[in-house]
Order: C-alpha cells, then structure tokens, then sequence
C-alpha cells in the first residue's frame, strides 16, 4: 500500500486542557462503520468552565489541523467537559495576572488566537459546536466559528466584552451580524445579557436544541424560561425568556429536583454526523466553503486591526476589567462603570490611581 504523507506539523499535538480523539462513526442506525471516525475536540478545564489558557489556544490549532487532515474523519464535535459550560472564553485569571498591562505580549497572545478561529473556520470537515453548557464571551465566538451547534436547554449564551473590559472582536461582531441581524447582534454585543439556548434556537444562532434536564425520570424542557407549547419531542419553543414570580421559584425547585442527562444532547450529535456521513466528501468541503465566506470575509477584514486594539486596551479597560473580574467577589466582579465615567469626564488620567479606585468595594476596602 503507498505510504501516506503526514501533514501535521508536529508529531504530538497534545497540550493540557485540551483532548483529542476519534469516535467511531455511525450509520443512521447507529451501526458502526469501520474505518472511520468522528473527531471530538474537548476543552477540559471545567474548574474555570473551561476557559482557554495560551497552551489550551495552540492546542485547538493543532488539533482541528489534524482532524482537518485526517483522511478518515468525517466531522468534528467541538465540545467542553461536563455539563456547566461549553466554554467562557479566554481565561481571566491569566488575562489578569501575565496580559494585564503588558499589549505587546498580549498582541501576541491575540496572533493565537485569530489562529484558533481561522483554524476552525478553515476546517476541511463539518464542525459541530456541542453545546453542553455556558457558551459565553470568546466561547460564544470560538463556537459560532463553528457550522452547526446543538445545545443542551439549560445552557445559556451570550456576550461579556463591555461589562467586563473588551470588546467582543474575537469573533462576535463579525459572526453575529451575519447570523441574526444587526440589531441583535447590537444588543448581544453591548448589552451583554445572557440569553436561553431556546431564544438562541428561535435567532436562528443554533441548529437544534434539546432537553437536558430529568424530573421523576422523564426529560422536561428547562423550567427557568417561558417555553411556547412543545412543537416536537424536544420541546422546542419561539420565547426562551426567563421566567419572573412564582413561575421562577417553582422552576427553581422543579432544578433542585432533577438530575441533568446528557444523552439526548450526544444522541443529536451523532444523528447530525450520520447525516454528513451519507454525503459526498468534497462536495460538502466545497459546499462549506461557500457558505462559511460571509463569516470568513468579515473575520478577515477586521482580525488584524481588532488585535491591535485589543493589546493597547490591555493598558486601561482590560486591565481594570479583568482584575475586578479575578480578584472581587462572586457577587462583584465588575469595576464600577458610573465612577469611571465620572473621572474619565472630568479629564482624570489613567495613568495613576484611577485604575484601583474604580475596583470592587470589597477590593477597595482591602
């Protein structure tokens, strides 16, 4: 048999944090097809919900350029360990005590990063974002990278640049506009207010959505949001908001009392791989091509001026932001907004105490 060329760049693409491995692939029918496989690239860092470290991100390229290589790969499932999170994007404490304060490293930190997408995007098969929990900030723009996403109903999405010192530039402004309108991808970007997976089913952000949480044995859609009268066996719904009241507490205790379950969510995975599978195999390359240009066009229009900003605003924002963020309590993590905005209008610069003295109170009073 003719030997087979290895384009990989390096022979061990493992980093820490990040798992790679091929599942086998199956038929509709759930019968195993020999000699090929699906790709399931894992974040595994769930006691930071699975934020990504420097070493995580070139994990991530090195891994989608092998499962893009592979010649027995059908698709990638791109996921996080556990059910709390997907992914919340970059890792704060890190951000916090090496990039803060220093843009040069971070510039670089960013050329990463915009690898990290590209390779995703670039990606010779489908990728499929499993959404197994929180799919927030840089998570929600690695993810929507993706081509298809399926999530969990108790998973939530959404964007935390201007609350927390950024700007959602890795991917966000780029991809959402695209995906479901300029006027909500505005109030997802500014806003910065969490979102149900069904409200991001009903935007058209997601493939599919599915139960996750069990009561008395019997999966039930997720009790915490308004949910129009189930059209199908999974429940899916138009509203997606969160419920307020007496509604909200009976949800509440309706979570106490169950157990979540995965299984549904894998099951839709791999009946969306089994579908890829009865494809032809250049003709869905190309047909991903084509369709991922209007992300793509816009990605590559923005990402090299949008690491430039984000490495000089290491300086000033990202650096208050993400050491209120590591440093406050779990109850207040976010600078105070209206004390910045009072001391930036009266000509303070940022150069001095102006940093420390919009921190949280409990930091503050330290």
């Amino acid at each position: 048999m003719r030997e087979l060329t290895d384009f990989n760049l390096v022979a061990d693409i493992s980093k820490p944090g990040v798992r790679y491995e091929k599942r086998p692939a199956k038929l509709p029918d759930g019968s195993i097809v020999p000699g090929l496989f699906n790709a399931w690239i894992t974040l595994d860092n769930p006691a930071q919900l699975n934020s990504y470290t420097t070493e995580m991100v070139k994990g991530l390229i090195m891994a989608f350029r092998a499962a893009s290589h592979a010649r027995d790969v059908n698709c990638v499932v791109f996921t996080g360990v556990g059910d709390r999170a997907f992914c919340t994007g970059g890792n704060t404490k890190e951000y916090a005590e090496y990039y803060a304060g220093h843009p040069l490293e971070y510039r670089q930190y960013m050329r990463l990063f915009n690898d990290m997408v590209t390779a995703i995007l670039g990606c010779d098969k489908p990728v499929i974002c499993r959404v197994n929990g929180l799919r927030i900030g840089g998570g929600q723009e690695i993810g929507m990278a993706a081509d298809f996403s399926v999530a969990q109903d108790l998973a939530r999405f959404g964007q935390a640049g201007p609350k927390h010192g950024s700007a959602p530039i890795g991917g966000a402004t780029d991809f959402l506009p695209v995906m479901v309108g300029a006027e909500r991808a505005m109030a997802a970007c500014v806003l910065c207010e969490p979102f149900s997976a069904h409200k991001a089913y009903q935007m058209g952000l997601i493939t599919d959505v599915v139960p996750a949480l069990k009561v008395d044995g019997k999966f039930i859609a997720n009790p915490l949001v308004e949910t129009q009268r189930m059209v199908d066996e999974y429940g899916r719904n138009a509203y997606g908001e969160p419920k307020t009241g007496e509604a909200a507490k009976e949800g509440k205790a309706l979570m106490a009392r169950g157990t979540v379950d995965l299984s549904l969510l894998d099951a839709k995975v791999e009946e969306l791989c089994a579908k890829m599978l009865l494809t032809l195999p250049d003709c869905t390359t190309k047909s991903l091509e084509e369709l991922r240009k209007p992300k793509l066009d816009a990605w590559n229009r923005n990402k090299e001026n949008s690491r430039a900003w984000l490495a000089l605003n290491m300086m000033t924002e990202a650096r208050a932001g993400f050491t209120a963020f590591n440093e406050g309590t779990k109850e207040d993590r976010e600078v105070d907004f209206v004390l910045l905005r009072q001391k930036l209008a009266a000509g303070e610069s940022w150069v001095g105490p102006l940093h420390d003295s919009i921190q949280p109170k409990a930091k503050r009073k330290g």
